[in-house]
Formats: structure tokens, sequence, C-alpha cells
């Protein structure tokens, strides 16, 4: 089982990463601030693809959004179009931007 970890800088700026060995496999690139996590960027490595590995991240990064009481902006493509198939699953932690 991949352990998802969680690396900020003193800005709030960082990443929910997967390593395998020493390798960074899998990162989901994130802010926190003013009671948001902005989700800017998914990436998992071509190595590591078709693992699940983005969704993980992205249940990850949804669960700590619920445990820090914080509205998720999702200007990552892979995590809007998570959120925009799946309304519901989302809808309390989804802070809709006009577009």
């Amino acid at each position: 089982m991949e352990e998802i970890k969680l690396e900020l800088n003193d800005k709030g700026r960082g990443s929910f990463y997967i390593t395998e060995g020493d390798d960074r496999i899998a990162f989901m690139e994130i802010g926190i601030g003013d009671g948001r996590l902005t989700a800017y960027h998914t990436e998992v490595s071509p190595k590591a693809e078709g693992k699940g590995l983005a969704k993980k991240l992205l249940s990850h990064m949804v669960a700590y959004a619920r445990e820090h009481h914080l509205k998720v902006i999702p200007l990552c493509p892979f995590v809007n179009a998570q959120f925009k198939r799946h309304p519901e699953e989302y809808a309390d932690i989804w802070e809709k931007r006009a577009e």
C-alpha cells in the first residue's frame, strides 16, 4: 500500500505525494490558505500510470479538506473533472467559482 505524504512550505504551498523507493511517482500540487485548499495540478509518472494513484491522491486530499474544514477550489483538470462527474460526493467541500 502506498503511503501518501504531505509537504507544505511556510506559505501553504506544496503537495500530497507518493514515493516508490526514492522516486516521487505521483503528486498533487496544492495551496492552503484562508480556509481553502486549491488543487493546482496532479501528475503520475509514466511508469506508475494505470494503478489508480491519481484517484488515491484525490481521496486523500478530500479527506484532508474535510478533516480541516477546508473548501476545495479544483483548478487541476483531473480534480475538476472528478468533482463535475460526482458532484454529490464532493458537494460539502466544493467551492464553486463563477466560470
